[in-house]
């Protein structure tokens, strides 16, 4: 797998595996820690991080209000990495704000979710690299630092 680009196929292979392995009580990676210790987060996916064979190969489409959980999940592991080194530098300080101001750590990642997902579609969007200032923006919009 390609740490810095993994595909689909690959992103979706880490979930199932590591859900297996988890529920199998295998050893788990650091990295698979992570991400069970967000599967945790969304009970909701369960029953698709139990069936690969149905799920590997499911469209999702966010025009018809669907949440496509693989990228859900891949955001909140991006966040977690993201606070781990305090990249971009503040960002720990705005998620200590967002868990004062929501009361609940999974809303706060929500939050700096929301503006992480924003600053990758417009870099997309404009076929340029992330704007780590805008992103910054965005999260202190969500404090209510910048109005």
């Amino acid at each position: 797998m390609s740490l810095f680009n993994p595909s689909r196929d690959e992103v979706r292979a880490f979930f199932f595996d590591a859900w297996a392995k988890f529920n199998a009580q295998s050893t788990l990676t650091d990295l698979e820690k992570l991400g069970v210790s967000v599967m945790h987060m969304h009970p909701e996916y369960h029953a698709i991080l139990k069936n690969p064979e149905h799920y590997q190969d499911q469209a999702y489409y966010p025009e018809m209000g669907e949440t496509n959980p693989f990228l859900h999940m891949s955001l909140h592991l991006s966040i977690l990495e993201q606070l781990s080194i305090n990249q971009p530098i503040g960002i720990v300080g705005i998620y200590q704000q967002l868990n004062i101001k929501h009361q609940n750590e999974h809303e706060a990642q929500h939050a700096l979710l929301e503006c992480l997902a924003e600053t990758i579609w417009l870099a997309q969007r404009n076929q340029t690299a992330l704007d780590a200032q805008h992103y910054l923006t965005l999260m202190q919009q969500k404090v209510g630092t910048i109005a």
